[in-house]
């Protein structure tokens, strides 16, 4: 089965790993940096040796973000984020093929140990089965 493994993250935790602390995202220091760097690429190293990953891309800040929506007339209303409604965005991810959600799982509760600096918001990780088009629901 495929699974969506996501990690998340807030406009501020992106100001933090470039030097511009808030409360829950503190400053990253170049070795913190470094360490967390290398913790995710052992664990995209391991999905791959087991055949696993299919994919893992970290994503761009949400302050490059849009939103496109429709309005009540179906035209296109476009807004630049970060969004103040929202919080908590995706900030990385992997697709693995697993051969059950246990241990997808296992995998998503390493991701979770994560370095990160003292005083850093800990999110959860959030683990989504991708539908194959074969009639799951």
């Amino acid at each position: 089965m495929k699974y969506l493994v996501m990690v998340q993250g807030t406009q501020a935790d992106y100001e933090g790993m470039r030097g511009n602390p808030s409360p829950g995202s503190p400053v990253w220091s170049e070795q913190e940096l470094q360490t967390m760097y290398a913790f995710m690429g052992a664990i995209n190293n391991d999905l791959s040796e087991s055949g696993e990953l299919l994919d893992a891309q970290g994503l761009a800040e949400p302050a490059q973000t849009r939103l496109v929506a429709a309005d009540k007339d179906g035209k296109p209303v476009i807004t630049d984020g970060p969004y103040s409604e929202t919080k908590e965005l995706m900030a990385g991810f992997w697709i693995l093929e697993c051969e059950s959600l246990e241990r997808v799982t296992e995998i998503a509760a390493r991701v979770a140990q994560c370095p990160v600096p003292e005083g850093a918001t800990d999110y959860p990780v959030v683990i989504r089965q991708i539908m194959s088009g074969d009639g799951d629901i």
